[in-house]
C-alpha cells in the first residue's frame, strides 16, 4: 500500500474516464475506501469480469458517473468492519457480490460492501475460483430457485448454457434435482455434459424449438428472438426468465394466451443466496469453469476477450499473488 502526501490510504485500481473500448480502461491510484457502519472493506485477491462489465465500461447503462471502476464480483480477506457487523471479523475468508448496480468497485485492490452481500468462502477453493462465482452464481440461483421454483424433476432449458451464468445454472439446477436441456455450440457439448446437461442442443444447427417441448423454466441470458420463441416451448404455468429486456411487444398477449408468465430478472446482493451457493460448493455440486485468469493491470485484456464471445465459463482478474 503507497501514501499520498496527506499520509491518506491508497491503493491501485482500474479506472475510466470515458465510456470506449477496453483501451478506455487504465490502471491509477485512488484513495482506499473505509467501511461505513454495517459494512466490511475487504482486501480483494480476486474478481470477476462479467458481460456487465464491459457493456458498462461501453455504454454507462445504469452508472453514467465517471471516473468509474469497474466489477462486482469480489473474492478476498476482510481487512476491517464498521459499526454494527457481526458477521465478519478482520482476517476471514469472504467471497461475494458488490449490491449491483451502484455499489460497483471490485476491479481494485480493496472493495467496501454491505456485511450481507458477502458470505464465508468454502474450505477448499481459491480466490480464482471464489472470485469468478457470486454475480454469475447469484444470477442463476435468483432466476431458477428464488423465481422460477425449479426442483426435482422440474423440466428446465438453459440459453448459452456454457457461457458464465449458463454454465453455473445448469450444475445449480441439476443440484435441484431438475431435467436440464442446454444449448450451445457443438464444441462445448461434452463440457455441458460433463456439467450435468440431459440434453444439448446446437443452436447453429438446429431450431430449439423444433427440438425441445413441455419445458417448466426457460433461463435466456440472449433475450431478442431466443426469449421470444422460447414461449413455443414452455407448457402451460412454466415460466420464462429472461436477463436482458424483450424486444416483443406482443410478448404479455402471447404468454397469455399460452398461459405461461414471463419475468425479467435483475440480480440483487443476497446474504442467503451467496450462503446457497457457498452450501453447494462445499458439497462439490458447484463450480466455476475459469477459462482464463489476468492481473489487475491486465483488465483491457480481459474485457477483450469477454467481448469475443466465444468464452466458455468465466474470466477472472488477479489483483493479489
Amino acid at each position: 500500500m503507497s501514501e499520498n502526501t496527506n499520509d491518506a490510504p491508497t491503493m491501485r485500481a482500474i479506472s475510466q474516464d470515458t465510456h470506449g473500448g477496453p483501451e478506455v480502461l487504465t490502471e491509477t491510484t485512488v484513495p482506499r475506501p473505509a467501511p461505513g457502519p454495517s459494512q466490511i472493506l475487504v482486501a480483494v485477491h480476486a474478481a470477476g469480469v462479467n458481460p456487465t462489465d464491459w457493456k458498462h465500461r461501453a455504454a454507462g447503462l445504469f452508472l453514467n458517473r465517471l471516473p468509474l471502476t469497474l466489477g462486482w464480483d469480489v473474492s478476498g480477506v476482510v481487512e476491517s468492519v464498521g459499526y454494527g457487523v457481526t458477521l465478519f471479523k478482520p482476517g476471514d475468508r469472504v467471497f461475494g457480490m458488490l449490491p449491483y448496480p451502484h455499489g460497483v468497485g471490485a476491479h481494485a485492490e480493496y472493495a467496501v460492501g454491505p456485511a450481507r452481500a458477502f458470505a464465508h468462502t468454502p474450505e477448499g477453493i481459491d480466490h480464482v475460483q471464489a472470485g469468478a462465482l457470486p454475480l454469475a452464481a447469484l444470477t442463476a440461483y435468483q432466476a431458477l430457485v428464488d423465481t422460477a421454483g425449479v426442483g426435482k424433476g422440474t423440466r428446465v432449458l438453459v440459453h448459452a448454457a456454457a457461457g458464465g451464468v449458463g454454465h453455473l445454472a445448469v450444475q445449480i439446477a441439476k443440484a435441484r434435482g431438475a431435467h436440464v436441456i442446454g444449448t450451445a455450440s457443438a464444441a462445448k457439448h461434452d463440457f455441458l455434459r460433463e456439467l450435468g446437461a440431459d440434453q444439448v442442443v446446437d443452436y447453429r444447427e438446429e431450431d430449439f424449438a423444433e427440438v425441445v417441448e413441455d419445458v417448466d423454466v426457460v433461463l435466456d441470458p440472449v433475450s431478442g428472438q431466443t426469449r421470444t420463441r422460447s414461449l413455443d416451448v414452455l407448457k402451460p404455468g412454466g415460466v420464462l426468465v429472461s436477463l436482458l429486456p424483450g424486444q416483443d411487444p406482443d410478448e404479455a398477449e402471447r404468454a397469455a394466451v399460452r398461459g405461461v408468465r414471463v419475468e425479467t430478472l435483475l440480480v440483487e446482493a443476497d446474504h442467503a443466496g451467496m450462503a446457497a451457493i457457498a452450501e453447494l460448493v462445499a458439497e462439490g455440486k458447484l463450480r466455476a469453469h475459469v477459462q482464463k485468469t489476468f492481473p489487475l493491470a491486465d483488465a483491457a485484456q480481459a474485457h477483450a476477450l469477454g467481448e469475443t464471445g466465444r468464452t466458455t465459463g468465466k474470466i477472472v482478474l488477479v489483483v493479489r499473488d
